[in-house]
C-alpha cells in the first residue's frame, strides 16, 4: 500500500513540473513574440518593397533589401555569388538580359524569427508568374542583421522547386 502511494506521489509531481514547464515555455514565447513583434513587421516590409520593386521592374529598389556589402552571400543553383554586386549582377543577367522577362514576383509563407535585436531569420516561398504564364517557384531562407539604416539581407539561400 505505502509502495502505491509513494509512486501515485511520485506520478503526480512529474505531471505537476511537465505541466508548470509547459506554462513557463509558452509564457516565454509569448513574451519573445511580443517584444520582436515591430522587428518581424519591419523585416516584412523589407520583402514586400522588394516584391513590389521587382513587380516595378526595379531590380535596383530590389537590391536595396540586401546589405550592399561584398560579404553579402547568395545561393542558388548550387552556386554562390559573394557581394552585393555580383548579386545584382545575377539578377539582370537572368531576369533583365536580352530575351529575359523578370515576371510578377509574390512572396508567401513568410515566417519570421527575430533571433536577437539585430539578427534574424526568415524562412518563405517564392513565385514568379512570368508573360508566357510559366510560374517558377520555390523556397527561401534568409538571414537578417540591423544595421543603422534598417534591416538588411546579409545571406540569401533560394532553391527552385522541379
Amino acid at each position: 500500500m505505502r509502495g502505491r502511494f509513494v509512486l501515485c506521489l511520485f506520478f503526480s509531481t512529474c505531471c505537476l513540473l511537465v505541466l508548470l514547464l509547459a506554462t513557463t515555455q509558452s509564457a516565454h514565447a509569448q513574451v519573445t513574440y511580443s517584444a520582436s513583434g515591430n522587428e518581424a513587421k519591419a523585416i516584412e516590409r523589407v520583402l514586400r518593397t522588394q516584391q513590389e520593386a521587382w513587380n516595378h521592374h526595379d531590380l535596383e529598389g530590389f537590391m536595396a533589401g540586401y546589405w550592399n556589402s561584398p560579404e553579402l552571400t547568395f545561393f542558388s543553383e548550387g552556386k554562390e555569388q559573394d557581394g552585393w554586386q555580383a548579386t545584382l549582377d545575377r539578377y539582370l543577367a537572368k531576369y533583365a538580359g536580352p530575351g529575359h522577362a523578370m515576371g510578377k514576383l509574390e512572396f508567401s509563407s513568410l515566417r519570421v524569427e527575430v533571433l536577437s535585436q539585430d539578427a534574424a531569420f526568415v524562412r518563405g516561398a517564392w513565385k514568379v508568374t512570368m508573360p508566357d504564364a510559366k510560374t517558377p517557384h520555390g523556397l527561401f531562407t534568409l538571414v537578417f542583421r540591423k544595421f543603422p539604416g534598417g534591416w538588411k539581407i546579409v545571406h540569401d539561400h533560394t532553391s527552385a522547386a522541379g
